[in-house]
């Protein structure tokens, strides 16, 4: 029950709107149909019986004593088929013991049926339609009986072709209203569709916000969408320009403070210097945290990966001539991701610089479809690798492995907290090559 409660949950308006046009449709359509011929069964029976009352009028008219006492009918019945035998029109006059048939009895008389609606069956068992009338004939004074019957098929198969054309009718119904509540469904919801291309932009960074031409019950919705974009635009702005103004005016302090305690002796280096050390590293951290605080579900974002590594190994092949790495870049030049270029240079930076001190001649870079419209950057070294038990404690900040390499810790924690903030992962692995696998997750871009 509650998957099928939240299969409807997952509809769109449009299925919405006309799942429950079809269910009322059908409903309706279908009370209709049951309906309708139960009416003009109850006006064809009726009219029937009207007719039969015409002939009861003439027989109570012409119904009298002879001399000798005996029911008798002055003249024919005007109706010829009283006459006919087996003709599926039959009267039958009863008083006491004595029994007057039509000759269209044929010597049968009427008798109900043996099944569990008991029905009055004609003289070739054909079920009937009849009417009952007690009267006093002229000149008598005991009531006789008379009941006349006429053949229910003749009225069956009409009703039957009245019912066949109904459906007919109701079906043709049925598909016009489905067909107009499709169109109005569809003409209404184009100013959503627009929405949802100008969205698409958005997200493909074509336009920074969007239209104003929309009906006034959307309005309000656009108005406030455009607000809060461009509200995240200033936010994030500001927030990379205090950073990058922070990180400025301490960087040069600290240099001083570090260049002054260079210059005492080494036992006060050794005290003072590694205080200096983790006041840099706390604000090459939140710097880096500040810096993509805005990053998390923006819009308007897309970079290509195989031109970021390009860029980000021609610079590192330079920094780390001396260890004549190669780098292959497998990464396809045509698919996008969803990520800003500068997080992304953060995120691939590290993992390409990591890459680079630990391998010891190659680092292949390389991409796996993830489907769900994500994809996997994999960046793989031939080094020695970190041990199982230490790849989850590696991701946590300022953890190093190895304090004789250059480096702070934050390197692989802020690759995850980037990561993170696109609804990406970072997982870390044993790689093929025996090093280091590092595994970014991220969305591809529309």
């Amino acid at each position: 029950m509650r998957s099928r409660v939240s299969y409807i949950g997952k509809l769109s308006l449009k299925s919405r709107l006309l799942l429950a046009t079809v269910i009322w449709a059908t409903v309706m359509i279908s009370i209709a149909g049951i309906g309708i011929p139960v009416l003009m069964n109850d006006y064809l029976v009726t009219a029937t019986k009207e007719r039969l009352q015409l002939s009861m009028d003439e027989i109570s008219n012409n119904l009298q004593l002879d001399e000798n006492q005996q029911l008798v009918l002055a003249q024919p019945l005007s109706d010829a088929r009283f006459e006919r035998p087996f003709s599926g029109l039959y009267w039958r006059i009863t008083q006491g013991t004595t029994v007057l048939r039509s000759p269209s009895l044929a010597d049968k008389d009427f008798k109900l049926s043996d099944g569990p609606i008991k029905e009055m069956l004609g003289a070739r068992k054909e079920p009937l339609i009849t009417i009952t009338q007690t009267f006093v004939p002229k000149g008598g004074t005991t009531p006789v009986t008379v009941k006349i019957g006429i053949d229910e098929d003749p009225t069956e198969d009409v009703l039957q072709s009245l019912s066949s054309k109904l459906w007919v009718i109701l079906s043709m119904l049925f598909v016009g209203v489905i067909v107009l509540v499709g169109l109005q469904v569809a003409w209404s919801l184009l100013p959503l569709n627009d929405m949802q291309r100008e969205l698409v932009k958005l997200k493909e960074g074509k336009q920074d916000a969007l239209s104003t031409n929309y009906p006034q019950e959307v309005s309000p919705l656009v108005s406030d969408l455009n607000a809060l974009l461009f509200h995240y635009h200033e936010l994030l702005s500001r927030a990379r320009q205090h950073a990058g103004n922070l990180s400025h005016a301490l960087k040069t302090p600290l240099s001083v403070l570090k260049n002054d305690v260079l210059s005492l002796d080494e036992e006060s280096q050794k005290k003072l210097l590694p205080s200096i050390e983790r006041i840099q590293n706390q604000i090459d951290y939140h710097l880096g945290r500040a810096r993509v605080a805005g990053s998390m579900n923006i819009l308007a974002v897309k970079s290509n990966p195989s031109a970021r590594v390009d860029a980000i190994t021609l610079a590192f092949d330079k920094v780390y001539a001396s260890r004549e790495v190669i780098v292959i870049n497998e990464l396809d030049d045509e698919f996008d991701v969803a990520v800003d270029p500068a997080d992304l240079d953060e995120m691939l930076g590290n993992l390409i610089e990591n890459a680079y001190k630990w391998a010891n001649n190659l680092v292949r870079i390389y991409a796996i479809d993830a489907g769900k419209e994500t994809v996997q950057i994999c960046v793989e070294d031939d080094g020695e690798g970190i041990p199982d038990e230490e790849l989850t404690n590696v991701l946590k900040r300022s953890v190093r492995l190895d304090e004789s390499t250059p480096g702070t810790g934050l390197g692989l924690n802020i690759v995850n907290e980037i990561a993170h903030s696109y609804r990406g992962s970072l997982e870390l692995t044993k790689g093929s090559m025996g090093g280091l696998k590092a595994v970014l997750t991220v969305k591809l871009a529309r």
